[in-house]
């Protein structure tokens, strides 16, 4: 699991910890989560490439910045694709055939648009890495408390969602905002289901999830 102190990634790491299949779960990153557990391992790295994943069945990766927040398009292509691979594929070295990761609402290789684009190019490389079952997880726009995060709130995510909101009823599912947690849960709970090949997650599929119940 990587980036588990971000919006999506806490409630991914959340959903893992609460189903008791997991005999382990190893988390990597520059922070240590919140979450306390016996099962969670947590692997702390200023570089990615220099991790080496223990042995794995699942990989789950909610990496993802911001152009403003990373300094640079170079910076941001750092996290949002080179990281995105680097973990990817120590995870594919570690044995997992399964790989589920957070992407964005238009991600296309050929997108004149730079974040579309970067997006777009992670996700069909991760595609050729040998995973068995790929799980794509493509949510507009994402609502959640920040703050408990110790994040600050983006201005521009704060008066988009506001806006949407009130529009909601009016754009195509795929569209409108969508809960961290709910992406979160769709994300886990498909990829554990999901037979061998790669499967997208839009909004609309999203919303509509009907979360199973971890084992007890």
């Amino acid at each position: 699991m990587a980036g588990a102190t971000g919006l999506v990634g806490q409630a991914v790491l959340a959903r893992l910890l609460a189903d008791k299949r997991y005999t382990a779960v190893h988390c990597v990153g520059r922070r240590a989560p919140e979450q306390q557990d016996p099962r969670l391992v947590v692997h702390l790295t200023k570089f990615f490439k220099d991790f080496v994943a223990p042995p794995v069945d699942e990989v789950f990766i909610a990496l993802g910045t911001t152009i403003k927040v990373a300094g640079s398009r170079a910076a941001f292509e750092a996290v949002d694709l080179d990281a995105v691979l680097t973990l990817a594929r120590a995870g594919r070295a570690g044995g997992a055939s399964r790989l589920g990761v957070v992407s964005a609402m238009g991600a296309n290789p050929r997108s004149p648009l730079f974040y579309n684009r970067v997006k777009g190019v992670m996700e069909a490389a991760i595609s050729g890495l040998g995973y068995t079952t790929v799980v794509i997880a493509r949510p507009a726009l994402l609502t959640g408390d920040r703050t408990a995060l110790k994040q600050s709130q983006r201005a521009g995510e704060q008066w988009a969602a506001r806006a949407f909101k009130c529009l909601s009823p009016l754009l195509p599912a795929n569209y409108r905002p969508i809960a961290a947690q709910q992406v979160a849960l769709a994300l886990v709970d498909t990829l554990q289901s999901a037979r061998a090949g790669r499967h997208l997650l839009l909004s609309a599929d999203m919303a509509q999830h009907q979360a199973t119940s971890p084992c007890a």
